[in-house]
């Protein structure tokens, strides 16, 4: 009797060990039959099973899950049916508690985003005005596109970028075609925000890929839109003439302030910790030498201009308007001018008002306690996330959020979800609270990937939305020029919605994000490296070469542009048309391993962090607990393959032994005999 079941029909001859077929077989033409079975047997080598025990061990194994799949969050509580009266009151109570814990959460996370803004600006915000003084680079399309994705990183607001740009340009320091490089940088730079709030979702490796695509997902959307959009509108400034177009055919009057509706909520709370005098930050770029000597931190909240006549002297030279307001005394002339003096009524009631600290410490104290406060209510938002959001209130948010229209009107369903993410973003009046609040909905599987991304762009309409209004009610002198900027932003957006959204090809920022979310799940230090790169060294570099001039920026940057355009295409064939490429191409085993593999730089980071981990204290023994379980599990997995190698081959070695009596009786050499 065979050890494993047939897998043939009972009818053929697959099993050796039939006495009364041999017994025929045999009679007459034995010693013929057994020459031939010989011979067959010499051809083939061995007799091959008709089923391998490696598809029977295999067929136990559970499918590999897709990673990308959004996990069903099951209700592993006490349904409501068999609650008695006491126990649904509670659950009822503990509904609203978790509902109420998650406003003031949300509430916290959104003010600890706008103190993080504050902080940025003080640690940068001097530098980002000093940046903005050199006339020459900023005439340099490149140099102007860096520079705002730099100034927005440093203070956290394209908001902020935006109003400095509106300021030079209304003094005539900057020209409007020159501005829009740099708004189209500034789009780049406020997408951090979101980048850094994945990385508080860093613990699950699932959570993470679906967390640092879906924040990404906006980084690649803007990095694409302007290098397709910057050539076009350096040669045909498409932008400039359209936009100059609409606010040259409207009467524009200067109007009220447009609302604030996030700010009414937060502003009570984060005055109380830090206020600060952003037309600092102005006056420097406008070259405001003035403007170094002071404090960014706002000391009087309450202040009275008064303007008097006073009798003051000029120098001689100094010609009068009129006679009747000049006269002299001896040597010395006198006239009345218009003097303007402020009278401090009352002081601010924030926490650094008293404070004799530079801007620089006071920053440093503000980014570490805003950081702390941000990852600790994400952390906590999550876990009540994933505590409410479970069976079947789960499946009711995900079919709302993710379920597409029937056909034909698929495509509907992402134009309404834009709509959606401009709502909200024009509610919250910032992009970034918006993307940052849907970066966690993203990673525990409550929104997918693909319906994330037209609530990115919709946030992106949305932002700009606000700027238009907030234009609208500037004063007579930076009305125009404010208005322009604010619509070139709007239609540079629109015209990216229109190369990577409408037809589901054009759509690579999905694939994009998927990629890089695939590749931080596994090494999971290549996501902070990613930020470092993307927002703070690349930019620093192109902006280092443009101080060059153009000459230097092109004859580095175009090659290496191209080496980079040569490798995806090569990536691309390699996976599409391989037999297209030369044998050498054809993979990057030419290559040194760490030209083409993170794995080696993997190993030197965790060598570095397991050292960490020995010798010092705090976050690198959290460090050292992660890296264990890791190694926990690798060898729980590798404990299961040993085990699944041993079953195979002592399968082998109990099938190799029957190999040479069921050989002296294998019947006909045509026929498929095998051994079970």
């Amino acid at each position: 009797m065979s050890p494993w079941p047939e897998v043939e029909k009972p009818e053929t001859n697959n099993c050796i060990g039939d006495s009364s077929k041999q017994n025929q077989n045999m009679s007459g033409k034995e010693g013929e039959n057994h020459k031939g079975n010989v011979a067959s047997l010499g051809n083939t080598g061995e007799i091959r099973p008709a089923f391998s025990t490696i598809a029977l061990i295999d067929e136990t194994r559970p499918e590999e899950d897709d990673p990308w799949a959004l996990p069903e969050l099951q209700d592993t509580g006490v349904k409501w049916s068999e609650l008695d009266r006491k126990g649904k009151i509670i659950r009822v109570l503990y509904g609203i508690g978790k509902f109420i814990m998650l406003l003031g959460l949300l509430y916290l996370f959104v003010c600890s985003l706008d103190v993080l803004s504050s902080a940025f600006q003080l640690v940068g915000g001097k530098a980002a005005g000093d940046i903005f003084k050199d006339d020459s680079v900023l005439s340099n399309p490149v140099a102007g596109l860096v520079i705002g994705v730099l100034v927005t990183v440093m203070v956290q607001s394209s908001s902020t970028s935006s109003s400095i740009i509106v300021s030079m340009v209304s003094s005539t320091l900057l020209t409007v075609q020159s501005a829009i490089p740099i708004i189209m940088g500034a789009n780049i730079g406020t997408s951090v925000t979101n980048t850094i709030v994945a990385l508080m979702q860093a613990g699950d490796r699932n959570e993470f890929r679906r967390a640092f695509a879906g924040a990404t997902i906006h980084d690649f959307f803007n990095w694409l839109a302007v290098f397709a959009l910057l050539p076009i509108e350096v040669i045909t400034g498409y932008l400039y003439h359209l936009t100059n177009a609409i606010v040259d055919s409207f009467h524009l009057e200067s109007g009220e302030d447009a609302p604030e509706l996030l700010k009414v909520i937060t502003d009570p709370f984060t005055k109380l910790i830090i206020e600060l005098d952003k037309s600092v930050i102005n006056a420097i770029a406008t070259n405001d030498e003035s403007a170094k000597n002071k404090s960014l931190v706002k000391i009087w909240c309450v202040t009275e201009s008064n303007v008097t006549e006073q009798n003051v002297t000029i120098p001689p030279s100094e010609s009068c308007m009129s006679s009747d307001l000049c006269w002299t005394d001896g040597n010395t002339t006198w006239t009345i001018k218009n003097i303007t003096e402020t009278e401090y009524i009352s002081k601010c009631q924030h926490l650094f008002v008293d404070a004799n600290l530079p801007d620089l410490a006071i920053g440093l104290i503000l980014l570490a306690l805003s950081l702390l406060v941000l990852c600790s209510c994400l952390v906590m938002i999550v876990k009540l996330l994933n505590s409410v959001l479970k069976g079947q209130v789960a499946s009711i948010i995900k079919k709302t959020i993710n379920t597409d229209f029937p056909f034909p009107f698929t495509w509907l369903a992402g134009y309404l979800a834009m709509l959606a993410g401009a709502g909200m973003t024009f509610i919250v009046q910032s992009s970034s609270v918006f993307t940052s609040a849907i970066t966690p909905l993203v990673g525990i599987g409550v929104i997918s990937i693909e319906r994330s991304y037209p609530l990115t762009l919709g946030a992106n309409i949305g932002t700009t939305t606000t700027a238009i209004l907030a234009a609208l009610a500037s004063p007579g002198s930076t009305l125009k020029y404010s208005l322009q900027i604010a619509l070139c932003h709007f239609f540079f957006n629109i015209s990216g919605i229109i190369l990577f959204y409408p037809l589901p090809f054009t759509r690579l920022p999905i694939r994009m994000c998927k990629t890089l979310g695939n590749i931080t799940a596994k090494y999971r230090w290549f996501a902070i490296f990613y930020l470092l790169v993307c927002f703070f060294l690349l930019p620093l570099f192109v902006f280092g070469l443009s101080l060059a001039g153009w000459p230097v920026l092109l004859g580095v940057c175009l090659p290496l542009f191209a080496l980079f355009i040569a490798v995806i295409v090569i990536n691309i064939m390699q996976s599409k048309r391989p037999h297209s490429l030369p044998e050498k191409l054809q993979n990057w085993d030419f290559l040194p391993i760490w030209m083409h593999s993170l794995e080696p730089w993997d190993n030197i980071i965790m060598s570095l962090l397991a050292f960490c981990g020995k010798h010092c204290c705090g976050f690198c023994k959290c460090c050292k607990v992660n890296t264990e379980q890791e190694g926990a599990k690798d060898k729980q997995l590798k404990t299961v393959e040993d085990y699944e190698n041993n079953t195979i081959a002592m399968a082998e070695e109990g099938r190799g032994g029957r190999r040479a009596p069921a050989a002296a009786s294998v019947d006909k050499p045509g026929t498929n005999n095998t051994a079970l």
